[in-house]
């Protein structure tokens, strides 16, 4: 079997004019080009199945590109969304008219923003956005505020909770999108919760709608201060949570885990709580229970072995509470999820049920933090 001659020759005339970008439409039977001039279509008339005859378009347009007349070669489908493709490779790779190939281009780190702009054109698709939005130069070139708007025209439409965290993230790095649309986004977290674990990945120091600062005394003030001039990891993890800011991330980390709605929100919001106070605990997540934690926690603050911590521990002994929560907070993950939570697909009411004893001892953590406690 082999294509009609008419689009046998229509199909060498598009790859003989150096297309940008090809794109296959498999539901109305037709090839279209991009080039420097606009775009151009060809209309197919299979004389076949129509999944046989698109194979057979495949095969002349990987033959022709690639010198492979099997379509779409396998190796290069191991390769794909591995970030393994050369460089060089990429220009081809759009050329295939192949999903696959347009995603191994887009998760190349050697993607331009031309090239981000021809597989936008092959492929759009929410998350070859997200993609292409973790790489500098796409989000500093052309594009990138073309797929962040994108990403939020499509909120609306995501129902993977990860998937809404992410494309919230994305779309709040500086320069994508205008003040007026960050400030929409924040006035729909209020509906819509699980917007807030984005804005806290993305802006943590910067959120809306600001809290005061928390200020435990003047001299407290002071010996902070000083501790952080000495370079003190804890001390300026103290001074983080007591700014303006830090007070902020703190109400909204409490907004989000009032009524987390799936165990997707929870595991990130736990993952961001880690990495905010990473210094004080470099050595990462612990594989341990809610009541190992706390005790971990007490057993650090008083009688650990930290050089930081004993700092602090001497100038400042009224906030040993404070440390002891701070130190939790930062043990939070997936290990004080499992045992209460052994079905990962557990949502809504029960899931908030099965895991009160872990976002209650958060929760007072939070307070206490907040000098509510």
């Amino acid at each position: 079997m082999e294509l009609t001659s008419e689009d046998s020759f229509r199909l060498n005339v598009l790859l003989a004019s150096k297309p940008l970008a090809i794109r296959i439409d498999e539901g109305r039977m037709r090839v279209h080009g991009l080039s420097e001039r606009g775009e151009s279509r060809i209309e197919l008339h299979p004389n076949t199945r129509p999944d046989r005859y698109l194979r057979l378009v495949r095969e002349l347009i990987s033959g022709q590109v690639l010198g492979s007349p099997g379509g779409y070669p396998v190796y290069l489908r191991r390769w794909t969304r591995m970030g393994q493709m050369r460089d060089e490779s990429l220009e081809q790779l759009l050329l295939l008219g192949e999903p696959e190939a347009v995603v191994a281009a887009v998760c190349s780190p050697g993607l331009s923003d031309e090239l981000a702009r021809r597989a936008w054109w092959a492929m759009e698709d929410a998350e070859n956005a997200r993609r292409m939005l973790c790489n500098r130069v796409v989000i500093t070139g052309r594009m990138g505020p073309i797929l962040a708007q994108y990403l939020v025209d499509y909120l609306p439409f995501e129902t993977e909770s990860e998937r809404i965290i992410e494309s919230v993230r994305l779309v709040l790095q500086p320069g994508l999108i205008a003040q007026e649309l960050r400030d929409e986004l924040w006035r729909k977290s209020v509906r819509k919760q699980v917007y807030l674990v984005g804005f806290l990945e993305a802006v943590p120091d910067e959120l809306p709608d600001p809290e005061p600062a928390r200020v435990p005394g003047a001299q407290i003030d002071e010996q902070i201060a000083r501790l952080v001039e000495q370079g003190n990891p804890i001390a300026a993890i103290l001074a983080r949570v007591y700014s303006v800011g830090g007070q902020t991330w703190l109400r909204t980390l409490s907004t989000v885990l009032a009524k987390p709605q799936t165990q997707d929100v929870i595991t990130t919001t736990f993952d961001c709580v880690r990495e905010y106070l990473a210094p004080i605990r470099p050595e990462g997540c612990p594989d341990l229970v809610i009541e190992d934690l706390l005790e971990e926690s007490r057993r650090f603050v008083m009688d650990g072995d930290s050089a930081a911590m004993g700092q602090v521990r001497e100038a400042l002994p009224a906030l040993t509470a404070d440390l002891e929560a701070l130190r939790l907070l930062s043990g939070l993950g997936y290990p004080v999820l499992r045992p209460l939570l052994p079905d990962p697909t557990t949502q809504g009411t029960v899931m908030r049920r099965r895991l009160a004893p872990v976002l209650t001892q958060v929760q007072e953590a939070i307070a206490r933090l907040r000098g509510r406690g």
